[in-house]
């Protein structure tokens, strides 16, 4: 009975000694070199327990000693032993049905230094080996993040920028009715509120399904991302190709979808340029040496094409977004661990690819870049550094929406600089907690209220804030601007009137405009008449005649301001 009670209560210490060590891990190295000379050492990763062993954070003060070979045995019981034990040396063994703790123990016994257990392959290093077990410092922070830094807030600045612009454009080119670039350019989408809870439903689903079925989907995350990717680098090169000079030429006549529109030569190498370009990505995406290039630029475009496309008419409608992506980003990352079996954030799991992929795909919504110290725990943990394209997309439509509230306000682009400025500094601070967390973390939990707060400072410190919150600022008669399509100079005839603007003999006064019955005309009298007022020759660019006389008697010019 005690024989019992002793072997239930060293199984029951086993059991609680692995969960410590479950949870007290951390990486370190081993460092493997041949005693036969040859090329220099390998390290590769291993997990190891600080609280059974200290591990020196140097190689040079490791300890150099020969590892055993005994991957054909589990090291379960003493007849899995060899019969002059392990004197000095550092087994390595297949991980088997029993406990970490019992091949410790036997391993100890036997007269090993230490002992390796290999989980998931096995490592041939040949019979003359010797290995240095150590734990290296890892940075607090990579130089990686200065790159994630300035691709996400110049992809901010840039699409707030270009996004603002190219709405307030739009209103001043809408009395054109050609269909030049202008007209051939996709309409902005205003978001309204239920779409912004359509919106959050629909990405909460997909979170919840990539959680549970990660292997099937993510492959349609992949050709949604080829498709969209090559969308958006279409629409940024566009702009530019349109300015070359060679390939206007328009391709014949003809009833295929799209062609029939018969777009340009350029355009059309450009389509097809951008689909190249998705396409090698998604045929190479698994090369990791140069592959994060291509997905990065494909994911800037992309972001640059949602931003000029997506539109937040008011204030109002960037907080309610805002604000309900970061409850969002909050309960994924993390409130789901306690919901989950595993303990894992579903956020976190589904954005670096569940451990237990069969697959091992990666999602590409997401800009990464590889780590860029030499420190060797870059093997062990993972080799890339993340930011997903909503936390540039998110705060991104504020930064637009306050670069179109500066230009109907005329306020020197205040509002965009000042939200471009809160974006850095939020993810300055997502770094930080990343640093001092050593966690996944939600960057809207940092980014949304750095960018509110600051918006709505700036609106309360002008006395905007009412027109700011409603977009009242946006008025329907626009201030004049460099787009405006006549000069202030130019005299047209008003669109009521049926007498056109003819050219008058030399000598004579120009023709006035018959006045209404009820309203007699004023009197004018005209500063220079005869021969001192200007001549026109037929086939001449049109000039108002008598431009003198418009001095002393104005004339109401439609689309003025009254």
């Amino acid at each position: 009975m005690a024989a019992v009670a002793a072997a239930a209560l060293a199984r029951l210490v086993a059991a609680f000694l692995l969960l410590a060590a479950q949870v007290a891990c951390e990486y370190g190295m081993v460092h493997v070199v041949s005693e036969a000379g040859g090329p220099r050492g390998k390290d590769y990763c291993i997990l190891y327990n600080p609280q059974w062993a200290h591990l020196p954070h140097d190689l040079s003060k490791a300890s150099f000693l020969q590892l055993r070979n005994w991957t054909a045995s589990l090291l379960c019981s003493a007849a899995d032993l060899p019969a002059h034990g392990f004197g000095n040396q550092i087994p390595l063994v297949a991980r088997g049905n029993c406990t970490f703790y019992e091949k410790v123990r036997l391993a100890q016994g036997s007269g090993a230094r230490g002992l390796l257990i290999v989980s998931r392959e096995r490592l041939r290093f040949g019979r003359m080996v010797r290995v240095a077990l150590y734990a290296p410092h890892e940075p607090v922070l990579d130089y990686n993040m200065v790159i994630i830094f300035i691709m996400a807030v110049g992809t901010v600045a840039i699409g707030g920028y270009w996004a603002g612009s190219r709405d307030v454009k739009k209103r001043y080119m809408k009395h054109k009715r050609d269909d030049g670039p202008e007209k051939q350019e996709d309409e902005a989408v205003d978001v309204t509120p239920v779409m912004t809870c359509v919106f959050v439903v629909m990405c909460c689903s997909m979170l919840v399904l990539l959680y549970y079925f990660y292997d099937l989907l993510v492959y349609v995350v992949i050709g949604i991302f080829c498709l969209a990717s090559a969308t958006g680098l279409y629409s940024c090169l566009a702009p530019c190709v349109r300015r070359l000079p060679f390939g206007k030429c328009r391709i014949p006549n003809n009833s295929l979808p799209y062609f029939h529109k018969r777009p340009q030569a350029r355009m059309l190498l450009l389509a097809l340029f951008c689909v190249a370009v998705s396409v090698v990505w998604g045929v190479f995406r698994n090369e990791d040496q140069w592959a994060w290039v291509l997905q990065d630029a494909l994911g800037i475009a992309f972001c640059l094409y949602m931003l000029k496309t997506i539109r937040l008419p008011t204030f109002k409608a960037c907080t309610l977004l805002l604000l309900v992506l970061f409850l969002y980003d909050i309960f994924f990352v993390f409130i789901t661990p306690f919901l989950t079996k595993s303990g894992s954030s579903i956020m976190v799991e589904v954005a670096t690819g569940p451990s237990d992929s069969a697959t091992r795909e990666k999602l590409p919504m997401v800009l990464k870049v590889p780590r860029l110290n030499l420190s060797p725990l870059a093997l062990c943990d993972r080799p890339f550094s993340l930011l997903g394209f909503g936390d540039i997309l998110v705060p991104g439509l504020l930064v637009a929406y306050c670069h179109r509230f500066d230009i109907q306000v005329q306020s020197s682009r205040v509002y965009f600089v000042a939200c471009t400025i809160a974006y850095g500094v939020g993810l300055l601070v997502t770094f930080v907690a990343l640093a001092l967390m050593q966690r996944g973390q939600p960057a809207l939990l940092y980014l949304v209220p750095c960018t509110l707060v600051t918006s709505c400072a700036v609106a309360l410190w002008r006395r905007e804030l009412a027109v700011f919150w409603t977009g009242s600022g946006f008025a329907k008669v626009l201030p004049p601007s460099p787009w405006a399509p006549a000069p202030a100079d130019s005299l047209q005839p008003p669109k009521d009137s049926a007498t056109p603007l003819s050219p008058q003999p030399p000598g004579k006064e120009p023709a006035t405009p018959p006045q209404p019955a009820e309203q007699p005309p004023e009197p004018c009298v005209p500063e220079e008449t005869g021969a001192g007022a200007a001549t026109r020759e037929p086939g001449s660019p049109a000039e108002p005649e008598g431009r003198d006389q418009a001095q002393s008697c104005p004339v109401a010019q439609p689309g003025a301001l009254a």
